[in-house]
């Protein structure tokens, strides 16, 4: 990956309490070795909790909250995941309205684990192939995915993964899909 890849683009990265820290750290990691800038969106200001599968892990300092930024502030999305974290997202009406608001754009967008509930919320899922966490296929089938078992699947620029294994394949994914930039023509 050379430095200068996503050089000018902001990334949004949307987490509330619980994400799964490495899904969340490594990727955004990649991101910035690329040569993104990022920004952490949450529901309230302050620090979200990360996990480490079931025990805690890093604060990390929220940059805006979700009700303060718009779509067009960013050129692509991460969604990281761990259970609880998709799940407060999901509940959080001005959250599911950017991530649609985002996808709608047809700015990229990343999501791994558990954080494909954020997409399946906004009806993003119909048509799409994709994969996840194993136990999301079923609301995913249901919303009207093709769900399969692999490390990292990518559909009119939205890259899923499966679990913190596959954060390699997906970062690699992740940031071709970012460089690419506007899928409105796919969607």
């Amino acid at each position: 990956m050379t430095q200068q890849q996503l050089q000018g683009k902001k990334i949004a990265i949307l987490a509330a309490e619980g994400f799964e820290e490495v899904e969340l750290v490594k990727p955004r990691q990649a991101l910035h070795e690329a040569g993104a800038t990022t920004e952490i969106i949450s529901l309230k200001p302050g620090e979200i909790q990360g996990l480490n599968h079931i025990d805690k892990g890093d604060m990390l300092r929220v940059d805006k909250t979700v009700d303060s930024v718009k779509a067009s502030d960013y050129d692509g999305l991460l969604l990281p995941g761990g259970a609880v974290n998709p799940d407060l997202l999901r509940l959080d009406k001005n959250a599911m309205a950017f991530v649609k608001a985002v996808y709608d754009a047809g700015k990229p967008i990343a999501a791994i684990c558990h954080a494909p509930w954020s997409l399946s919320e906004t009806g993003l899922v119909d048509g799409l192939k994709m994969t996840s966490w194993p136990s999301l296929q079923h609301e995913l089938k249901q919303g009207g995915a093709h769900w399969v078992d692999q490390e990292v699947v990518v559909d009119r620029g939205i890259v899923t993964s499966r679990n913190p294994d596959d954060i390699p394949a997906f970062n690699k994914k992740m940031v071709e899909e970012f460089m690419e930039g506007d899928h409105s023509s796919k969607r």
